[in-house]
């Protein structure tokens, strides 16, 4: 049995979508076009600014180790300004990317439990790391900053042979 003109035209009108539904549809599909594009932005900036403060932390370690190695006499020179650059797409060159600034400062020991007699023999040695990052539509300053103690007849002595 076929069916007539007038059940045909309402199994068409069923079956069919409108137009607010098109443009419901739409504008779901454009949000979440949007969010999946937001989501990627903000899990590179995020690696991104990762990457700085881990290549920050890996300047300090490297003034440490070199500080640590220091004469005594050598640590009266403080403090030391440095600026180091690191762009990983630059391959060895370095001459571009972010900039990082640092300081290398000494101080007397302070704080030690107790009356310590050797007090006057240790330093403590503060690297400061600063550098900027783009974060939206402004700059921001980050910083990383270490400590450590370093003693007139340490390590350097056995390296150097002089106090």
């Amino acid at each position: 049995m076929k069916p007539n003109g007038d059940q045909k035209s309402a199994a068409r009108l069923t079956a069919a979508f409108t137009l607010v539904e098109v443009m419901v549809s739409v504008l779901i599909v454009g949000l979440m076009t949007l969010s999946v594009y937001a989501s990627f932005s903000y899990g590179f900036g995020v690696v991104q600014m990762t990457r700085d403060d881990l290549r920050a932390t890996q300047i300090l370690m490297q003034r440490m180790e070199a500080i640590r190695l220091c004469t005594w006499s050598s640590l009266s020179n403080c403090p030391i300004n440095f600026v180091t650059t690191y762009d990983p797409r630059s391959g060895s060159s370095n001459t571009a990317g972010t900039v990082y600034s640092g300081t290398i400062t000494t101080n007397p020991v302070a704080g030690f439990p107790g009356a310590a007699t050797y007090t006057n023999n240790m330093c403590q040695v503060t690297a400061s790391v600063y550098w900027t990052n783009y974060v939206g539509k402004q700059f921001v300053v980050h910083s990383r900053q270490m400590q450590t103690y370093i003693a007139r007849y340490g390590m350097q002595n056995y390296i150097w042979g002089t106090p």
